[in-house]
């Protein structure tokens, strides 16, 4: 009865992602066909991107430090993309994050969809982004929460939130995402260290910046696809968020565009892929790069990330320190508020290469008393 409801459902409501259904169809349904200028086969390449022992701060190896800030810079300044070992990071944590994945994915469709995200919003249940967009769907679900640092330390958001939004049938399942949020938190702190350092600044800059910041967390799942050719994962974007902490199971398809070129982050079970963010690149006045990335679909097995992403407080004001402007580097973005790029993203703008610039005419035009920097 389920799987007749279920159809019903993925025909005449956009919103419902049915993998079992989609599955069987002759056909990629034109809604996830990308164009060919998005599908470019990847290079033969790997990224190279460098693998940084973030566990050096926590020894205070000042040698070492140097030494991972020197290749934090250099990767930052070409394409915005690292690996951190030595984390800190309970294994046992994240594969029992993993599982919840599946937790979550594997209840009935009509439960997920009671959960779907609402407009304006990036919390809740997403099959394919199809409550935002018509064409170039992605091929996945996605459920995403926020996580906040300023908060009462007795409070659970976590189990809260998935109590009340799926029941408290996924007690659980909130009590293993408010560690791992924890555990993100603790490890974007420490990442935001080293970056400061790399930029020559007091190396509890970005710390203090992003204190009373907020995360969000997503898990994401890409089912199998028989026309894996046709459809993507995530198609190009950059992120609008700060710092990307991505935990990527071993199937890969994280790719990265750097040289006219699709580039494979290969995956490492021991490691965190990070990323420079829209925000944070205008926090260094564009001296490091938020890169364009994608993800592929596989044709036979699935693939799970946990992604979490770090903004600062909504009406923190981005902008950078004055040690990273000068004659050399004038200023290169505005000052805004994250709310006002949060808007823009969530209302007016899908996420791509260009975010930030499509942002700065509708901030000016829609806040008249944004200068021209």
């Amino acid at each position: 009865m389920e799987s007749n409801a279920a159809t019903t459902l993925v025909q005449n409501n956009p919103i419902v992602f049915d993998e079992n259904f989609l599955q069987k169809l002759p056909h990629v349904p034109e809604k996830f066909q990308w164009p060919s200028s998005d599908l470019v086969e990847t290079s033969q390449e790997d990224l190279n991107e460098p693998l940084i022992d973030i566990g050096v701060l926590l020894k205070g190896d000042e040698a070492a430090i140097a030494n991972a800030a020197e290749l934090v810079r250099n990767a930052c300044i070409k394409h915005g993309f690292f690996q951190v070992t030595n984390h800190g990071v309970d294994q046992d944590l994240i594969n029992a994050a993993y599982e919840q994945v599946d937790t979550i994915f594997n209840l009935p469709l009509n439960k997920k969809v009671s959960a779907k995200i609402k407009p304006g919003s990036v919390e809740g249940y997403s099959g394919a982004h199809a409550e935002r967009f018509s064409s170039k769907l992605p091929w996945k679900e996605t459920f995403s929460f926020k996580y906040f640092y300023e908060r009462n330390e007795s409070e659970s958001q976590a189990v809260e939130y998935f109590n009340r939004v799926l029941g408290e049938d996924l007690n659980h399942t909130g009590l293993v995402y408010e560690k791992y949020c924890e555990a993100m938190k603790e490890l974007s702190l420490l990442i935001m260290e080293l970056l400061a350092i790399s930029l020559g600044l007091d190396r509890l800059y970005f710390g203090e910046y992003f204190k009373n910041g907020e995360g969000i967390m997503r898990c994401n799942l890409y089912p199998p696809c028989n026309g894996s050719k046709l459809t993507l994962g995530t198609g190009p974007h950059s992120d609008p968020t700060s710092l990307t902490l991505l935990h990527q199971d071993q199937v890969g398809g994280l790719e990265v565009y750097v040289d006219n070129k699709w580039l494979a982050v290969r995956p490492r079970s021991d490691a965190f892929v990070i990323n420079i963010g829209d925000t944070f690149m205008a926090l260094t006045n564009g001296i490091y790069k938020s890169c364009l990335h994608r993800a592929l679909v596989n044709s036979e097995v699935k693939r799970k990330s946990l992604v979490y992403f770090v903004s600062p407080k909504e009406d923190k004001t981005v902008t950078p320190p004055e040690s990273l402007i000068g004659t050399e580097e004038p200023r290169k973005y505005p000052d805004f508020k994250w709310a006002d790029l949060f808007e823009f993203t969530q209302k007016h703008y899908r996420p791509d290469v260009a975010t930030l610039q499509g942002f700065i005419p509708w901030l000016q035009s829609s806040k008249p008393s944004i200068s021209n920097f």
